[in-house]
């Protein structure tokens, strides 16, 4: 993945000026290009300043220079930068999605959810695949509790419903893959029953549809989607503390409840409350450019916008947006959520992303409070165990080592 830096921050990193940044570019030692925005101000490589930087620090200061290299290999190496594990499940590259070789934002034209999973899971694209899993065995427990499970908040129910569950599955500690996959299956049919308050068998999207607005049978074809959109997305912060916890050997519930520990956290599936949040803030469209503006002038970030992987724009929030528009272009809830994707294309050219495109969804159907986290954690689940499978087939405990850097104790210290 390449980031980029502005001029100015491009030349204080390097602690030269302007005109020497552009001579450093006129020398191909740093490539540039244009940027997003009205401006199309011009971007630098953080890669290529990095490299000059330690090249220069290594003709002055060789000892120190090793070390910072090291030290920023790194940190770039688990913040957005080189791939630290392998994977064949998704790649993401010039803006596209691919599950597999398959390109995921045309699955939903084809195949269901089911298929997709048998993709990720099984290596194999079926067409019109439904799940089809007996969960009452699991279920059965559980019932009695549902009254008071239901109370908690959509994510604490999908948390309490898999520790009840997995107690009565011991087919879960077998990770031979055909036995994963029926597991799997068993998990989401559980997480779905959780979401919508019936056991549930057959299509997910379906069930969610009769759950949340039964006369509204367009609605289903968009749920597909945005299901099959949010399967996976490659080495994401939830997907790899999958794999660190299916790397320990632990069963695909431990896995799954590992995902959705991380997927609820601000800056990754719980990004879709703040995005609710502040289209509750804009209130109407006439709103919406006050409502940024007022936010750009204090320094605060518009949830739901930009993707350090997709510098163009989000292809599955574009991809999901545009069959959105075209089932639901009168909805009030659309045309509010319309109207700030104009506004912040104009004030800072910036594009939606998945989380934005789940909310304006929930909003132009009408769909319960906690609808797009319960999408993104039914989708990802598949991509959680899809990871799963390929840790344990690597047969290698992810265990790397930390560079110290606290005070030393001193021997014999009393």
């Amino acid at each position: 993945m390449t980031t980029y830096l502005s001029a100015r921050e491009a030349a204080a990193e390097l602690g030269i000026s302007l005109p020497t940044l552009y001579a450093y570019v006129s020398r191909g030692l740093i490539r540039s290009e244009a940027g997003e925005g009205p401006s199309r101000a011009r971007r630098y490589r953080v890669e290529d300043i990095t490299a000059l930087k330690t090249r220069k620090e290594m003709r002055h200061r060789p000892e120190a220079a090793a070390e910072t290299a090291v030290k920023t290999a790194v940190q770039t190496a688990l913040h957005w930068g080189a791939p630290v594990l392998e994977s064949a499940i998704t790649l993401i590259d010039n803006g596209r999605l691919t599950y597999r070789g398959y390109d995921a934002l045309t699955l939903p034209d084809a195949h269901t959810f089911a298929d997709v999973a048998n993709l990720i899971w099984r290596q194999e694209l079926t067409t019109g695949a439904q799940f089809t899993a007996d969960i009452s065995p699991q279920w059965a427990p559980i019932a009695p509790l549902w009254p008071h499970i239901h109370q908690l908040a959509l994510m604490e129910r999908l948390q309490t419903v898999l520790p009840l569950a997995m107690a009565h599955d011991l087919a879960a500690y077998d990770w031979q893959s055909t036995a994963v996959y029926q597991t799997g299956q068993r998990i989401l049919l559980l997480l779905a029953t959780a979401v919508t308050g019936q056991p549930i068998s057959g299509s997910i999207a379906t069930a969610l549809q009769q759950a949340w607005s039964p006369e509204d049978t367009k609605l289903t074809p968009l749920l597909e989607s945005a299901l099959i959109y949010c399967a996976d997305h490659e080495l994401n912060v939830s997907a790899f503390a999958a794999r660190v916890v299916a790397s320990a050997r632990a069963t695909p519930y431990a896995v799954v409840l590992a995902g959705l520990a991380a997927l609820q956290g601000t800056l990754h599936g719980g990004a879709t409350e703040r995005v609710d949040a502040f289209l509750r803030e804009v209130g109407t469209p006439d709103n919406a450019r006050t409502a940024i503006s007022a936010r750009l002038r204090r320094g605060e970030p518009i949830p739901g916008f930009g993707h350090p992987l997709y510098p163009e724009g989000d292809a599955r929030g574009r991809a999901l947006l545009a069959k959105i528009a075209a089932v639901y272009p009168g909805a009030p809830g659309w045309q509010l959520a319309q109207q700030v994707m104009d506004e912040m294309a104009t004030a800072v050219g910036r594009h939606p992303n998945i989380d934005f495109a789940l909310v304006a969804l929930a909003w132009a159907a009408n769909l319960p409070p906690g609808a797009p986290l319960a999408l993104f954690a039914l989708g990802r689940t598949v991509g959680w165990l899809g990871h799963a499978l390929e840790q344990i087939a690597q047969d290698q405990m992810i265990r790397p080592r930390a560079r110290y850097v606290g005070p030393v104790a001193v021997i014999g210290n009393r």
